[in-house]
């Protein structure tokens, strides 16, 4: 009996400390990277224990936004002791102020090593043109009965 008693309180305490210990990482935003071609911007997020099937990923005004809800998977012969993964986990990643583009051209892949990788492609803005340096100088030769050069 007193040993029964031992091992239900040590569930217990392992399933207290586990739900806790989920609780805690579902809190923590997902760790991110931010990387940048001449392109598109690349958005690096953890992900580990994701499907494809458990990510949402969204534009919202200039953030990446990434919803990852995991299940647990059932191993038969087994009981859980310790559910220490949190199941429900967040991130965002904002990019640069002056970052122009194509959220709807976005593409989200899922790797095996556990990595989401959102790529936001750039718009190509155009540049204001140039002025033309020449029409100044244009002006200043028209002038037909100028022998300038000796």
């Amino acid at each position: 009996m007193i040993r029964e008693l031992g091992e239900t309180l040590e569930n217990a305490v392992f399933e207290n400390v586990g739900r806790a210990s989920s609780r805690v990482q579902e809190r923590k935003p997902l760790p991110a990277d931010l990387l940048e071609s001449d392109d598109a911007y690349l958005v690096v997020f953890d992900a580990p224990g994701a499907t494809a099937s458990d990510v949402q990923v969204r534009y919202v005004d200039d953030r990446v936004e990434v919803r990852i809800d995991r299940f647990r998977d059932f191993h038969d012969g087994f009981d859980m002791l310790f559910p220490g993964r949190g199941l429900s986990l967040d991130g965002s990643l904002t990019l640069p102020a002056d970052a122009v583009v194509d959220a709807e051209a976005a593409t989200a892949t899922l790797k095996a090593d556990g990595t989401l990788q959102v790529t936001v492609p750039k718009v190509e803005t155009e540049d204001a043109a140039p002025e033309d340096e020449g029409g100044a100088a244009d002006d200043h030769d028209s002038d037909e009965g100028d022998d300038g050069d000796a």
